[in-house]
């Protein structure tokens, strides 16, 4: 059996799992659901609590499990499960990394901090102007899409006033990014902006920021350094001279 409960604008649904799932249980509560909420919003999150008594899917329930994920593959921000089982923890874990969103287990206990994490926003995206032709962006946290079309927007108010583009791209607090979508969201704001850089500068602290320096030096047809996060004053002074 699923329950399911939105929130008041809608883009947050929790679904309570209990007994055995049937397909029908999906095509006639959860699905109408999930798509009425798309209807409204470009993206939804998902919050499963999975009661004790919950004793799994049939044949059908678990095909259609399959057909939901794939026929709305990019409609879900974020996807909670809070459950007990063990045998359900780890099957949410192991299908975690494939999922284009960012998926979080919480025991049943933890019920309130699963319904915290949905609705706060896990990262920040900051654009600030250096002056001159320089910018500094710093990525904060783990990124959703969101937090990129504000910082385009951003970005591009910006550079209207501006003559050339340097670019500080500030890593000391950067987590990573929620999903397969904010990824893909990142490289959008990247193609949409590499023409206009002329110098670029990354402050970071990780082997792979270094590494992704040296491949931008080779990509970007601009000039790019790398610093460690102490020298972040050093790399402005750099991104401004000459």
């Amino acid at each position: 059996m699923i329950t399911v409960h939105t929130n008041s604008d809608g883009a947050l649904i929790e679904v309570e799992l209990s007994g055995e799932v049937t397909s029908a249980d999906y095509s006639q509560t959860l699905v109408p659901a999930i798509e009425a909420a798309l209807e409204e919003h470009d993206s939804v999150r998902l919050l499963a609590v999975v009661q004790p008594e919950f004793k799994g899917y049939d044949l059908g329930a678990a095909w259609a499990d399959t057909k939901l994920g794939l026929s709305h593959w990019r409609g879900f921000d974020r996807i909670a499960v809070a459950a007990d089982q063990r045998w359900v923890q780890t099957s949410i874990r192991l299908a975690a990394p494939i999922l284009p969103c960012p998926v979080q287990v919480f025991e049943l206990s933890e019920l309130e901090s699963a319904r915290r994490w949905m609705r706060e926003s896990l990262g920040a995206i900051h654009v600030t102007d250096l002056g001159g032709p320089c910018v500094q962006i710093s990525l904060m946290g783990k990124l959703d899409p969101e937090e990129y079309k504000q910082a385009e927007l951003d970005l591009d108010t910006l550079l209207q006033g501006k003559t050339g583009f340097r670019l500080l791209i500030d890593l000391r607090e950067f987590d990573g990014w929620q999903g397969l979508t904010a990824l893909a969201a990142h490289f959008r704001l990247a193609r949409g902006h590499i023409g206009m850089l002329d110098r670029a500068a990354i402050v970071g602290d990780k082997a792979w920021q270094h590494m992704a320096q040296r491949v931008a030096s080779h990509v970007l047809g601009a000039r790019t350094q790398f610093f460690p996060p102490e020298e972040i004053e050093n790399a402005k002074s750099w991104l401004a001279a000459g």
